[in-house]
């Protein structure tokens, strides 16, 4: 039985998403950190999360779900907002941190994979199931993703935090109250596929991240194209 469940294939796999997943979490929380830290919050730098050491970032539940269901989440870098000098504006700057850490670390992560010293490029590298080629891609794709994600207006994703900094006070704090519950409904979303008769993740996050990193890329090849 344990043949069959950890054969070859699904460790590969396994290795080919742990790498992407371990360096997309990893930008994105140090992002939320040092912005908070440049705001004048240093919560984050006091308990050593202002670090590229993705074990500091790691959350066990929300790494294994990127590795069983190619999804999930890491743990929340601690921001006090009380530091800030405008708080809200100040949380909602370090929200938005995150998601734009992914996709420049996309960006950069596909002129790479074009870059590549193979024939037609990097998607020909991807082709032949190369191992290199598909980690840089995986990384890309999964960073967006991730960006795209976080910017649900969903407590606690990154984009509730943005959407309920226009909202008034008395609201905002409403809302954070039960920002804890939300968490619950992002596990049921990720995992819609496994439960629903369609896909509301891929619908919502999978593909527009597939379309991004497909643009993304038809622009940066068609400036090597120049050269």
């Amino acid at each position: 039985m344990f043949d069959n469940f950890f054969n070859t294939d699904m460790i590969r796999n396994v290795l080919l998403m742990a790498i992407p997943a371990l360096l997309c979490i990893t930008i994105h929380e140090l992002a939320h950190g040092y912005t908070a830290y440049k705001l004048g919050d240093n919560t984050a730098k006091q308990m050593g999360r202002l670090t590229l050491n993705p074990i500091k970032h790691i959350d066990p539940i929300g790494l294994l779900m990127i590795l069983l269901v190619g999804f999930g989440w890491a743990k929340p870098v601690p921001v006090n907002m009380n530091n800030f000098e405008k708080q809200r504006l100040g949380m909602a700057i370090t929200a938005f941190a995150g998601p734009l850490s992914n996709i420049i670390l996309a960006i950069i992560i596909l002129i790479i994979f074009f870059l590549l010293p193979f024939p037609h490029g990097g998607f020909h590298a991807l082709a032949t199931n190369a191992i290199v080629p598909t980690i840089i891609f995986r990384t890309a794709f999964l960073s967006i993703t991730l960006a795209v994600f976080n910017m649900l207006p969903i407590p606690p994703l990154d984009g509730s935090k943005i959407f309920f900094s226009v909202l008034n006070d008395d609201a905002y704090f409403k809302l954070m109250r039960y920002e804890r519950f939300g968490m619950i409904f992002v596990l049921l979303l990720v995992l819609s596929g496994r439960f629903l008769a369609f896909d509301v993740f891929g619908i919502i996050v999978a593909e527009p991240a597939l379309f991004l990193v497909t643009g993304i890329s038809d622009v940066i090849q068609r400036i090597f194209a120049f050269f």
